[in-house]
């Protein structure tokens, strides 16, 4: 399962502040962010060279709103070996950017998701891997990278090719890197797939603190 529990999230954390961005992200990456977006997750890696970082999930009321609202943010971990610009297979980092949330699944019964829920074996991790990983895939939010939107997030399909990698997920934590996923607690995973709504136009907005200020 996952490791560590989310951090807050209640109204006086709601009415902290007027956020008219989303905090200590710069003016590329949040130019990417779609306009019609009303839900973002964001992943705040510590350093471009570290799998440590935090999930933050931020919210507008409505179409009409103009300000962001923090909904609840939990430890997580990213790539074992950090952050890329360039991602490539196996390299064992977690590529920087704005991606699209459309896709979910997972080993488990759908918990309640907003978005189309695959549930499926196929979707174990291996057995020979160590047993504490052994449920990182129970619970699984694809990210829009290198993927066919609208397919189960265990879809083969490289739209830009195999070198560039892929199986980009949101999926449960087992206390440490991945080869590129970005993993939180399984509390927090149930949290986003019952929030996150393909109406409101998610995305994950995610890198180290460097690269997502710039």
């Amino acid at each position: 399962g996952g490791a560590g529990q989310a951090k807050g999230g209640g109204s006086a954390q709601r009415k902290s502040a007027d956020l008219k961005s989303i905090p200590d992200v710069g003016d590329r990456l949040q130019a990417k962010i779609p306009e019609d977006s009303r839900q973002v997750v964001a992943v705040y890696g510590e350093d471009e060279d570290s799998a440590e970082s935090t999930v933050v999930l931020y919210t507008k009321s409505s179409a009409t709103d103009t300000t962001w609202e923090k909904d609840r943010s939990w430890p997580a971990h990213n790539g074992k070996k950090g952050w890329t610009t360039d991602h490539r297979e196996n390299d064992k980092r977690s590529p920087v950017g704005v991606f699209t949330l459309t896709d979910a699944g997972g080993v488990l019964a759908d918990p309640g998701a907003k978005f189309p829920y695959t549930k499926s074996a196929s979707m174990q991790a291996p057995h020979y891997w160590p047993k504490t990983h052994w449920h990182d895939f129970d619970y699984v939010i694809a990210i829009d990278y290198n993927r066919a939107k609208g397919t189960p997030p265990n879809d083969p399909t490289r739209p830009q090719g195999q070198a560039k990698g892929g199986s980009i997920w949101l999926h449960m934590d087992h206390g440490s890197g991945t080869s590129g996923c970005v993993s939180l607690s399984k509390s927090g995973m149930e949290h986003l797939l019952r929030t996150l709504d393909p109406k409101q136009h998610p995305v994950v907005v995610m890198g180290d603190k460097a690269n997502l200020k710039a």
